[in-house]
């Protein structure tokens, strides 16, 4: 095929580990004319345990992506994989949610602005208005949403609202200090990434710095994972740590912590957004 003839997909799997899937998935796209351009595969046990994939491979563009998922759900029942196949043309649209702490929301927008983050950010939700101008200066749709005690469902519903107006694929919390409720979280599965400013999961919950002051840690971290029902225990998906020492106070704790956050968010979103993370359980397999 010519270059103007490609067209970027990208198949992920996840199945029981048996033989002949990865002859089949060849052998179906060799057939298909497109071109596997990169592959990567891993079982968690040879004898008994979970086959996971993930191609990159370039079709003829005669051929839509629609009609090679019609064509591979075959392929798929025969091996009944849960699997999606998506089209890398086509960009995944990011609803950042913040509060008033600004440092992973600007790391997200500075990579996207760059270039780094290849997604649209069509809209930004806070429960305040601190990020305002900041938004307003990308160029990017501000909505403020107070949050309280009374109002916490009608806010949710309008959010959700705006989520699925503008067509967003992920959900990404930039330090949005609200705890979402189980329904809001259900409606959006494995599609909400948090970061937690701890290493889970050591010190869930509020006030990690100053717990992990209090127990004299050598290490500060951070943690990106999915939104689930169980509060800061869903599947991680990256993390990152510092070193530090006795002369940390809480205060250059949190300095040294907010760098660990927006790099792990930041690697977390971009991984999310290019296809290569597989939840499996309350795990998940993060391709390179």
């Amino acid at each position: 095929m010519s270059n103007s003839s490609q067209h970027r997909a990208r198949l992920l799997i996840s199945c029981a580990d048996q033989p002949g899937i990865v002859a089949a998935v060849s052998d179906f796209f060799f057939k298909q004319g497109a071109n596997i351009v990169q592959s990567d595969q891993y079982t968690t046990d040879p004898e008994n345990g979970m086959f996971f994939m993930r191609i990159e491979l370039d079709t003829n563009q005669q051929a839509s992506v629609q009609e090679l998922r019609d064509a591979f759900s075959a392929v798929a029942a025969s091996f009944q994989m849960d699997w999606r196949l998506e089209d890398a043309q086509i960009k995944k649209r990011i609803a950042i949610f913040v509060s008033k702490e600004d440092h992973c929301l600007l790391e997200l927008l500075w990579r996207w602005r760059s270039g780094e983050l290849d997604a649209e950010i069509p809209l930004i939700i806070s429960n305040h208005e601190t990020m305002k101008d900041v938004a307003e200066s990308y160029g990017i749709s501000f909505y403020h949403i107070p949050v309280d005690k009374k109002n916490k469902q009608s806010a949710e519903s309008e959010a959700l609202r705006l989520i699925a107006s503008h067509r967003v694929d992920v959900v990404v919390l930039a330090r949005y200090m609200q705890i979402l409720s189980d329904s809001f979280v259900e409606s959006l599965e494995n599609k909400i990434i948090n970061i937690h400013h701890s290493f889970l999961p050591a010190f869930i919950g509020a006030n990690p710095y100053q717990k992990a002051f209090d127990r004299g840690v050598k290490l500060i971290g951070a943690t990106a994972h999915y939104v689930t029902n169980d509060l800061d225990e869903g599947p991680i998906i990256e993390q990152d740590v510092l070193r530090v020492n006795h002369r940390y106070a809480v205060k250059e704790l949190k300095v040294a912590g907010r760098n660990a956050e927006k790099l792990a968010l930041a690697r977390a979103v971009k991984w999310h957004i290019e296809d290569k993370v597989l939840v499996n359980q309350n795990k998940t397999i993060v391709f390179p």
